[in-house]
């Protein structure tokens, strides 16, 4: 489903409540450069978060990531910054919309996501619905997306997908 499925990633960790604010500062906004965004990215919250993260990373949070504004901007940045994967207790609902419109994968697995540390290391296969922490030995279960929302995440977004004449 995704490029990085299979792949080993490592976990970055936050908790609860993580806002788009601190996803993206709204000081940021007014420039349509997604690389000069994602620079930005978690800086109010994670300092070191752009120095750190290495394609392929996966964001591991508590209950309600991405509440606050309905920016898109917020899932922009985290899957430009590289990060292949959200993996919350739960998520605000317009963040997750959001977040599958523009191709980023995101899936909620409470247990995955207490039971996550920062550093830990995680491989994952969405199409299957599987995570495994590879650090606790554990496996975990998810649904996996209806094939429209892969279709979707596979071209990197909705309109990439409706370039391509891939909506029916």
């Amino acid at each position: 489903m995704t490029e990085t499925d299979g792949q080993v990633a490592r976990v970055i960790r936050y908790g609860d409540n993580v806002d788009t604010d601190v996803i993206i500062p709204a000081r940021y906004l007014n420039t349509t450069d997604k690389r000069e965004l994602a620079r930005h990215c978690m800086e109010d919250l994670d300092p070191h978060f752009v120095s750190r993260v290495r394609l392929g990373d996966v964001i591991v949070a508590g209950r309600n990531f991405g509440c606050g504004s309905s920016r898109e901007h917020a899932p922009l940045v985290i899957k430009e910054s590289g990060i292949a994967l959200v993996v919350a207790t739960s998520f605000a609902r317009i963040f997750y919309r959001n977040a599958i419109n523009i191709g980023l994968p995101i899936v909620e697995c409470p247990k995955a996501a207490q039971d996550a540390s920062d550093g830990d290391e995680m491989r994952f296969d969405l199409a299957a619905g599987m995570l495994e922490n590879l650090s606790t030995g554990t496996r975990y279960s998810v649904e996996p997306f209806p094939p429209f929302v892969q279709d979707i995440i596979a071209a990197g977004g909705l309109a990439r997908l409706a370039q391509r004449g891939g909506l029916d």
